[in-house]
C-alpha cells in the first residue's frame, strides 16, 4: 500500500495553539456535512421526492425543538470560525441561521420552511465556497473571535425573543380555547 506524503500538512505550533485546522484535516468539514445532511435532509418522503430532517421534525415542538437544533447551527457556525471563514461568509451564514429560526417559529408553516430552506447545508455549501476562493490558511485572530461571539450573542437574543413570541402566542390561544 502507497501512501502520498507530499499532500500531508504538518500543523505548525502556532496554528495548534489557535485551535486553527490544519489544511488537510477534513475531520471537521465532514462531521458538519454530516450533520447538516441529517438535520437537513435525511429522510426522502415517499411520492414527494423532498426530503426532510430532524430539523422539521424537531421544530414540531414548541421550543424545545428550535433550541435542539440551534446546537448544530452553532456548531457549523463555530468550525466555519475555526476554518478560518470570512467575516463575510460568517455573517451570510448568521443570516441563514435568523431565517432559518424567524420563520421556522411560525408554528407549522414554519416546519414547511425548514424543509425547503436547510440551513445548515446552506451554511456548508458557503464554507465550501469560501475555502475555494481563498488559498492558504486563515489565523483566527481576537477580532474575529469578538466577531463570532457577537453573532452568536444576536443569535441567542432572536431565539429568546421568537421563543417568548412562540409561548406569548400559546398561552393566548389556549385562554381563547378555553374560554369558549
Amino acid at each position: 500500500m502507497c501512501i502520498n506524503m507530499q499532500n500531508r500538512t504538518t500543523p505548525t505550533p502556532e496554528l495548534i495553539d489557535k485551535g486553527v485546522d490544519r489544511p488537510g484535516d477534513d475531520r471537521s468539514l465532514a462531521q458538519i456535512t454530516l450533520l447538516a445532511k441529517l438535520m437537513d435532509s435525511a429522510v426522502e418522503i415517499p411520492g414527494l421526492k423532498t426530503r426532510i430532517g430532524f430539523d422539521a421534525v424537531l421544530g414540531l415542538i414548541p421550543g424545545v425543538g428550535d433550541i435542539a437544533s440551534s446546537v448544530v447551527s452553532f456548531y457549523v457556525l463555530q468550525v466555519a470560525n475555526r476554518r478560518g471563514a470570512s467575516r463575510i461568509t460568517l455573517l451570510h451564514m448568521t443570516f441563514n441561521i435568523l431565517c432559518d429560526w424567524i420563520i421556522g417559529s411560525v408554528p407549522l408553516a414554519g416546519d414547511v420552511f425548514d424543509i425547503f430552506w436547510k440551513s445548515n447545508q446552506r451554511n456548508v455549501k458557503l464554507l465550501l465556497q469560501d475555502e475555494g476562493a481563498v488559498a492558504g490558511v486563515h489565523r483566527s485572530r481576537t477580532g474575529d473571535k469578538l466577531f463570532l461571539g457577537g453573532l452568536i450573542v444576536t443569535l441567542l437574543a432572536v431565539l429568546a425573543g421568537s421563543l417568548f413570541v412562540t409561548l406569548f402566542l400559546l398561552s393566548r390561544l389556549t385562554r381563547w380555547f378555553l374560554a369558549e
